[in-house]
């Protein structure tokens, strides 16, 4: 898969090759992680670093979704970083290729804190709207520096979801009460509703908006990858990422532009002494020392000798 999937914004497969019965796949470095970038900072990343950093798992993402392939896997340790602070998603052992819809797909991919509802209550029929939800709880835990949702269970993670966003949709709700993993059980009801804005209390509207597109209970409702690189919360990374790309590549046709302009003037340059006149009928711009001045200085060098 990671062979098809060519992008800025991927780990770059490099070679695959067997070796003793083993297969062997070599990736590109990449410095750290988005986990290392948390631990540093417990409290939180700076806001720009947060919007270069999830404007660039976006477009990975995004990148997935628009070849039928969804991630099933976005946490911080899938984020690479390197020391230019560019982006590259990995780990795509839980990528799967969507085949069409109707179409089911295992229901135990992704960390915990990152599943969206459907994942947990065990629904088989999703798609790329669950990469959107992990990208959310990225998103809180970069402005936090503290996981969104930390369940301690499946049954933990949804209470901790519905005291935030509300109730379950019917669907999911009635998956959840036919899934036989969840027999006897149910999710407790909370006592009192701790909301988005309540959990991040440094939060902007506009972030809150960004958050809220990612985290709609009914995927349906979920915002695409390519609807949220075009949400306002995201205009300081676009001016970064897009109109930088632009003026490097109006550079580079200035440049080419310049050395086709330099070629064609050194084609059609003309041999530049060619008229010049030979060299033989060329005259002297002074005249040379006439005999009489040469044999009057020759005769004085010697006028002090004495005579013998």
């Amino acid at each position: 898969m990671l062979k098809q999937l060519k992008h800025q914004n991927l780990v770059n497969l490099i070679e695959v090759f067997r070796r003793k019965k083993r297969l062997h796949l070599v990736f590109e470095y990449v410095d750290y992680t988005v986990l290392n970038e948390l631990e540093k900072n417990p409290h939180g990343v700076t806001e720009n670093q947060v919007k270069k950093i999830i404007y660039q798992t976006l477009k990975a993402v995004d990148f997935c979704h628009q070849h039928k392939c969804i991630h099933r896997d976005v946490k911080p340790e899938n984020i690479l970083i390197n020391k230019h602070g560019h982006v590259k998603l990995c780990d795509f052992g839980f990528a799967r290729v969507l085949t069409g819809p109707g179409d089911e797909y295992t229901d135990y991919v992704a960390t915990r804190w990152y599943r969206g509802p459907e994942l947990l209550v065990g629904d088989t029929q999703y798609g790329p709207p669950v990469d959107v939800w992990a990208i959310g709880c990225v998103f809180a835990e970069l402005l936090t520096g503290q996981a969104l949702w930390p369940g301690l269970s499946d049954v933990d993670q949804l209470y901790l979801i519905k005291k935030t966003l509300g109730d379950l949709i019917p669907r999911h709700k009635e998956i959840f009460s036919n899934n036989s993993f969840f027999r006897g059980s149910c999710i407790p009801e909370a006592e009192q509703e701790e909301t988005l804005e309540e959990k991040i209390p440094i939060i902007s509207s506009q972030a809150l908006s960004f958050l809220k597109g990612c985290l709609a209970m009914d995927p349906v409702q979920r915002l695409t990858c390519a609807e949220l690189l075009e949400h306002p919360y995201m205009d300081y990374s676009r001016d970064i990422f897009e109109r930088g790309a632009d003026a490097e590549q109006k550079r580079k046709e200035i440049g080419e532009k310049r050395l086709q302009k330099n070629g064609a003037r050194n084609k059609l340059a003309p041999f530049p002494f060619g008229n010049l006149p030979s060299i033989l009928t060329i005259q002297p711009t002074s005249p040379g020392p006439t005999k009489s001045t040469y044999q009057i200085k020759a005769k004085s060098k010697f006028d002090h000798l004495p005579n013998i």
